[in-house]
C-alpha cells in the first residue's frame, strides 16, 4: 500500500488514504446505486483506508450519510435512498474546486462549516445521468482529485448507447440492428418520427426493444411484440430520457465479461450467461434486482468462445478508453458470432451482481477487487492522460 503521495507530518505515522464513496444521485437509479455503496462499505478495508460515505440526494444535494452498509439493502422489494440515510435534511457536503486544496467541508443554515479532512481518492458508485456519464468526472477532475472508473469521454461514451454503439462500429466491433430517435426530430415531427420506427420494424421484424439512450439497470426498456405496444412503449423510454433507441431482438445468448484494470492493462473475467428468466419477458429489473434470477458463472462455451469474448470484452473497453473497470455485454447469436450490446462503465457492486460474481469465478474476490479499484485510482493521475 504505498501512500508517497499523501500528505505527512515526520512526528506523525503515515495516515491511511481516504476514500469518498459517492453514491445515491438525480437518477432513476439512485436506489440501485445506494445498495452498491452499501456493499462496497462493507468491503472496503478499515484497516488500509479511512473511508467517508457521501449521498447525493434526488433533488441533488450532496449529504454526510450514516457509515451503516445493513441499511443500504433492498428491504420488502424496496430500495433504500440517500434520504433516509443523511445525517441531516439540510446540511450540505461541498467538495473543494481548488487542485491544491481536497478538504471536504460540510455546512448546516446558521452553523460555522466544519471541515471534514482531505480526499484522496473518490469511489463514484452513482449509476445513470448526473454521475456515471461524465458530469461527476469532470468535476472531479476540475478539483484535481482522483477517482475510481472511466473518465470524462469514456463515461459519456459509456452511458449514451447511440455513441457507444457508433464507437463500437468504428473500431470493427459488430453491433445490432438500431434506430435512434432524438428530440428534436421527435418534437418537429412525431408521425415521421413514428414511421421512421415502423418502417425499421417492417425490415427487421419483432419483437422490438425501446431504450431511453441514457440509462441504465434495465430501466425504461420496454420489449414490444407488435405495433399495438409501440406508443406506450415510447412513452416509457421518453419518460427517463428525451432520446430513446429502438433495437432490433437479437436472437441468441446473453454472455457478460467483466474487465479490470490491472498494473500492466485491462484483463477480462471468466464471462457469465444469464439465461431467459422464468417470470420475466426478459432480463429486467426486477428480475436484475429483485428477484435475484442467477446466472450462470463460469458460461458453458467452448474453450475458443470464451477466449474470444474476452478478447472482445477488451477491445471495448480500449475502443472507448475505458479505465478501472467495465462490464461488457453480449449476444452469441445464432451464427455464432459475438456481437455486443453495450458496456457498463460503473456496473453494479450489489451482493448479486454479475461484475463481481464473474472476478469471483475468476480468483479476484470482492474486497481484492475494492482494492485493486482504489489503488488504479491512486496511480492515475487527473487531467490529460
Amino acid at each position: 500500500m504505498s501512500t508517497e503521495n499523501l500528505p505527512q507530518n515526520p512526528e506523525q505515522p503515515p495516515r491511511k488514504p481516504r476514500v469518498a464513496v459517492v453514491f445515491g444521485g438525480r437518477s432513476s437509479e439512485h436506489g440501485i446505486s445506494t445498495v452498491t455503496a452499501g456493499a462496497v462499505l462493507r468491503a472496503i478495508d478499515r484497516t488500509t483506508y479511512d473511508v467517508l460515505p457521501i449521498g447525493i440526494t434526488q433533488e441533488g444535494r450532496w449529504a454526510l450519510t450514516a457509515d451503516d452498509p445493513e441499511r443500504m439493502a433492498i428491504t420488502d422489494r424496496r430500495t433504500p435512498t440517500v434520504e433516509s440515510l443523511a445525517e441531516s435534511h439540510e446540511g450540505g457536503v461541498v467538495l473543494p474546486v481548488d487542485p491544491s486544496n481536497r478538504e471536504v467541508v460540510y455546512s448546516e443554515p446558521g452553523s460555522v462549516p466544519k471541515a471534514l479532512g482531505e480526499v484522496d481518492v473518490v469511489f463514484p458508485v452513482l449509476h445513470g445521468p448526473y454521475g456515471e456519464d461524465g458530469t461527476l468526472q469532470g468535476l472531479l477532475e476540475l478539483s484535481g482529485v482522483p477517482y475510481v472508473g472511466s473518465g470524462v469521454l469514456a463515461s459519456a461514451v459509456g452511458q449514451d448507447k447511440e455513441y457507444m454503439k457508433r464507437v463500437f462500429t468504428s473500431f470493427g466491433l459488430k453491433v445490432g440492428p438500431y434506430v435512434v430517435i432524438r428530440p428534436r426530430e421527435w418534437e418537429r415531427d412525431e408521425s415521421a418520427a413514428r414511421k421512421r420506427i415502423v418502417d425499421f420494424a417492417g425490415e427487421h421484424g419483432w419483437p422490438l426493444f425501446v431504450k431511453p439512450a441514457r440509462a441504465g439497470s434495465s430501466i425504461g426498456i420496454t420489449k414490444v411484440d407488435d405495433l399495438a405496444g409501440l406508443d406506450e412503449a415510447i412513452e416509457e423510454a421518453r419518460r427517463h430520457d428525451p432520446k430513446f433507441l429502438v433495437e432490433a431482438a437479437v436472437r441468441g445468448r446473453e454472455i457478460e465479461c467483466g474487465v479490470l484494470e490491472f498494473e500492466e492493462g485491462p484483463r477480462a473475467s471468466l464471462p457469465a450467461e444469464i439465461p431467459p428468466p422464468d417470470t420475466h419477458a426478459y432480463y429486467d429489473f426486477e428480475a436484475k434486482y429483485i428477484d435475484s434470477t442467477p446466472g450462470i458463472v463460469p458460461a458453458p462455451l467452448t474453450d475458443e468462445q470464451t477466449a474470444e469474448v474476452r478478447r472482445l470484452a477488451v477491445a471495448a473497453f480500449d475502443a472507448a478508453s475505458c479505465e478501472g473497470l467495465v462490464r461488457a455485454d453480449f449476444f452469441l447469436d445464432e451464427e455464432g458470432e459475438f456481437v455486443i450490446n453495450e458496456i457498463n462503465t460503473m456496473p453494479g457492486f450489489t451482493p448479486i451482481s454479475m461484475y463481481p460474481k464473474m472476478w469471483e469465478a475468476t480468483g479476484v474476490g470482492y474486497g481484492e477487487l475494492v482494492d485493486r479499484l482504489i489503488q488504479s485510482a491512486l496511480r492515475r493521475s487527473t487531467g490529460l492522460r
